[in-house]
């Protein structure tokens, strides 16, 4: 019993080591390219891997970003508890659930079609080298962006086996969403990031501008939800959903105009929202039509 408790206690850590729930902004938007490409129901096998894929690549990239930002992360009061640089956790089990998580994506990838497995290591790279950006950039939120935008390509390419115009702005839609509240997110380290020489938008710009840009970046995010609905096209579900998204957005930027102290509550709470409305009103639009 006392060893079922303390495995149990283990994995706890390594799940909150990486932020495991964080997943929930990665995986709607990951089904919807999959609802879109199918316009429908793909079937569970396909669903099925599509999430081991998913899972195994936020997993993978989490841990991997742990790894390269131990330094980093020791020295930042905000972070220096996580378990990496509190010594919680090793760097070998660190790279172990890395290893796990990459490697599942790729058994996922394969159980799919060729294209899904042949882009497989693209997209593990593209992951990891998102965390080195913000060394020698300021742009690394829209490189994140972008990272996060593989999500709904893969859920298209596990269906279709192709890239479709579709597909793109969806990872268009997914980049500027994740840009801008990256870029919100990074106002908590402006101090940190200045002194210790790394890149950011708030570090480089001030609290100010990085508010507009982050306003900039979601409003771009909404354009090409736009976009996306025309040319699909989507019954008015999707329509409604679009109007939800951009109303959330603006709640959120309200909230942070005010207080800064709700950029927590803005961060986890409302992107949650966004990306689980964004899901249910597609398929809305997709079954309406």
């Amino acid at each position: 019993m006392n060893s079922a408790l303390a495995t149990t206690m283990r994995a706890r850590l390594y799940l909150n080591a990486i932020k495991f729930e964080h997943t929930i902004f990665a995986l709607p938007f990951a089904y919807l390219g999959m609802i879109l490409a199918a316009h429908g129901w793909p079937g569970w096998l396909t669903f099925f891997w599509i999430t081991v894929a998913m899972v195994g690549a936020r997993t993978g990239a989490m841990a991997a970003n742990r790894l390269i930002d131990a330094d980093v992360d020791r020295e930042n009061p905000r972070t220096m508890d996580r378990a990496l640089p509190a010594h919680r956790i090793s760097r070998a089990e660190m790279f172990a659930v890395a290893s796990v998580g990459f490697a599942l994506l790729h058994v996922a990838a394969w159980q799919l079609n060729l294209l899904a497995l042949a882009l497989a290591p693209v997209a593990m790279v593209a992951v990891t080298l998102y965390s080195y950006t913000k060394r020698f950039t300021w742009a690394s939120h829209w490189v994140l962006g972008l990272a996060d935008g593989i999500a709904p390509m893969g859920g298209w390419i596990a269906v279709r086996g192709d890239i479709g115009p579709d597909a793109v702005v969806l990872a268009l839609v997914v980049m500027f969403w994740i840009a801008g509240f990256d870029v919100l997110y990074a106002l908590q380290d402006i101090n940190f990031d200045r002194q210790r020489g790394l890149h950011s938008v708030p570090a480089k710009f001030g609290t100010r501008c990085a508010l507009h840009i982050a306003r900039m970046s979601h409003a771009l995010s909404v354009g090409a939800l736009i976009v996306l609905g025309a040319i699909a096209p989507l019954a008015w579900p999707y329509w409604v959903g679009v109007g939800l998204i951009g109303a959330l957005l603006v709640y959120e930027h309200m909230m942070l105009r005010k207080d800064l102290a709700h950029l927590n509550i803005a961060f986890f709470n409302i992107n949650g929202y966004v990306a689980i409305t964004a899901l249910v009103f597609t398929i809305g639009g997709v079954w309406v039509g």
